[in-house]
């Protein structure tokens, strides 16, 4: 348990990233519809590859890159609705600030889960100490905020404390429970993984979401849904498999031939 405080005074770093993030996703919210706000957070599969490259130090190959690519597309192609629904006309037809927001925002996520990554791997401290650190300094600061908006607002409703529970039922701390039991997770991919496979995680839970789905509000999976899986499943191979696995690699020539094949090369060159 490092507690020395050049190394303590890192972790505030994430989580005023991740406060004007989410910030920043409500004001998003206010210039598009929620489809277009669902396929312009896909950008964020794309930009961690790109800051991973680039903070981490992580060479990717080629065929990594286009896995990467091809998670977006797939996510993307899952979560757009058929050109027959009023929606559909939308998808281009929000401000320009919503878009720029969009990415905005993307690029703050990806930032956040690469730094966040940074902290985890800095050093052998428990897991569980970071994440108390982590989510100290986050709840000050969203402290900090609920505290200026009751200044501002003239405490016209009470100070935050006194209603921080209001509204809550059985549904929504199962919410909360399911949310901190995600971020447990993720620092714990954090640790032992890396972003990419907190992104394909992410990605790939669609497909329990559908199955689920299906069983708890009769959902009914659209053509779009099914490409977007099989998309994303290909993706997943492709990152993850070996190289020998995905292309026809030539036979492998044995020591005893390749002693023939250079004595060759030089009888040639010196005729």
């Amino acid at each position: 348990m490092t507690t020395e405080w050049k190394t303590v005074s890192l972790f505030p770093i994430p989580s005023v990233i991740y406060l004007i993030h989410n910030n920043v996703q409500f004001a998003t919210l206010t210039y598009v519809d929620t489809s277009t706000y669902q396929i312009m957070g896909n950008l964020k599969i794309v930009t961690t590859g790109i800051l991973f490259r680039l903070f981490l130090g992580r060479r990717l190959s080629n065929l990594q890159w286009m896995a990467i690519v091809l998670l977006a597309v797939g996510t993307t192609t899952s979560q757009v609705r058929g050109c027959g629904e009023a929606s559909c006309d939308s998808l281009f037809s929000a401000p320009i600030q919503g878009y720029m927001l969009g990415v905005l925002s993307a690029c703050l996520s990806a930032l956040a889960g690469i730094y966040t990554e940074f902290l985890m791997k800095k050093n052998n401290d428990s897991l569980y100490w970071q994440n108390i650190q982590l989510y100290t300094f986050g709840t000050l600061f969203n402290m900090a905020r609920l505290l200026a908006d009751d200044f501002r607002g003239g405490f016209e409703n009470g100070p935050w404390w006194q209603r921080i529970f209001n509204g809550y039922t059985i549904t929504t701390w199962m919410v909360v429970l399911n949310l901190g039991s995600t971020g447990l997770l993720v620092s714990w991919l954090m640790k032992h993984a890396d972003n990419i496979v907190k992104v394909y995680s992410t990605s790939m839970a669609m497909l329990l979401t559908m199955i689920l789905s299906l069983f708890l509000f009769n959902f009914k999976p659209t053509l779009q849904l099914f490409l977007g899986i099989i998309i994303c499943m290909m993706s997943l191979h492709m990152y993850f498999a070996p190289p020998n696995m995905l292309l026809d690699m030539p036979l492998t020539v044995k020591p005893d031939e390749e002693k023939l094949i250079e004595v060759s090369v030089d009888r040639r060159t010196l005729s």
